[in-house]
């Protein structure tokens, strides 16, 4: 192969990865039930509030988890490289 070709390549999955970040949000506003937001649409102010802080409490438990996992990997990160 030459070298020209090579550097395409990459070129090519970054876009084509690019591609994909931008279609996954589209596709995710698909999935709206239309029962759903007619009545979170006719609910009065505190039931839209109470759906908005229940999102959040759905949200911060897998956040949580993961930072907890991102930290704890990241203290480990030399522990099997250490010279013996």
């Amino acid at each position: 192969m030459s070298h020209n070709h090579q550097a395409k390549i990459p070129g090519l999955a970054r876009m084509l990865s690019l591609f994909a970040a931008l279609l996954v949000p589209s596709l995710l506003y698909a999935q709206n039930c239309a029962l759903c937001y007619t009545q979170a649409a006719s609910a009065g102010h505190r039931v839209i509030q109470a759906l908005r802080s229940g999102i959040l409490m759905l949200i911060a438990p897998p956040m949580f988890i993961c930072i907890a996992i991102a930290i704890m990997a990241y203290r480990k990160r030399n522990q099997f490289n250490s010279a013996e």
